[in-house]
C-alpha cells in the first residue's frame, strides 16, 4: 500500500486514532482546505463510518474522499451535464487509484476487512487489538494522501 508522508494523511490517521470514524477522519483532515468548518465536516460524515453505518459497503475513507472532491469540484445546476460528467470522472478515477494502491483491489469495507456482511450497529471498542487487526488507519491515510494528489492535479 502506498505510504503518504504529508500533513493531511498524518492528520487523518491521528483523527482515526482519536476515535473518529474513517469518513470523519478524511473529511475533517481536509475541511479547512475546502472551506468547510470542522464540526460540519464531522457531522455530515458521521454516518459513513464502517462502510456506511457499519453496513460494510463503501469504505468510509473513500466516502470521505468523495465528499471532499464533491464539495470542492461539485455542481449545483442539475442540468449541467458537463459538470456532472467531470465530477463523476474524478470520482471514478479516485476509486480506481484507491483500488490500485490499497492491496485489496476494492473500495468495499467488508472486502478489505475480510467480513461477510453488515455488523451490529454498536461500534467496536477501540482497543489495541482493534487497531492491530484492521487496515483502517492505513486506508484512511491512503485516501487523505491521494486527495492531495488529485486536488493538486486539478489546479
Amino acid at each position: 500500500m502506498k505510504q503518504f508522508n504529508n500533513d493531511k494523511a498524518s492528520l487523518a490517521g491521528e483523527l482515526f486514532m482519536q476515535g473518529y470514524n474513517c469518513s470523519q477522519s478524511v473529511i475533517a483532515a481536509w475541511a479547512e482546505d475546502i472551506g468547510l468548518d470542522r464540526d460540519t465536516a464531522l457531522r455530515i460524515s458521521s454516518g459513513f463510518g464502517g462502510g456506511m453505518g457499519r453496513l460494510r459497503e463503501v469504505c468510509g475513507s473513500v466516502s470521505g474522499a468523495f465528499m471532499v472532491l464533491s464539495y470542492k469540484y461539485g455542481y449545483t445546476d442539475a442540468s449541467d451535464t458537463a459538470a456532472k460528467t467531470e465530477l463523476y470522472k474524478l470520482i471514478q478515477a479516485f476509486a480506481a487509484r484507491f483500488k490500485q494502491e490499497n492491496g485489496f483491489d476494492s473500495i468495499v469495507c467488508r472486502d478489505m476487512l475480510g467480513l461477510s456482511g453488515a455488523s451490529e450497529p454498536t461500534p467496536s471498542a477501540r482497543t489495541n487489538e482493534y487497531y492491530k487487526k484492521r487496515p483502517c488507519k492505513e486506508l484512511i491515510e491512503l485516501s487523505a494522501g491521494l486527495l492531495g494528489e488529485f486536488i493538486e492535479a486539478q489546479q
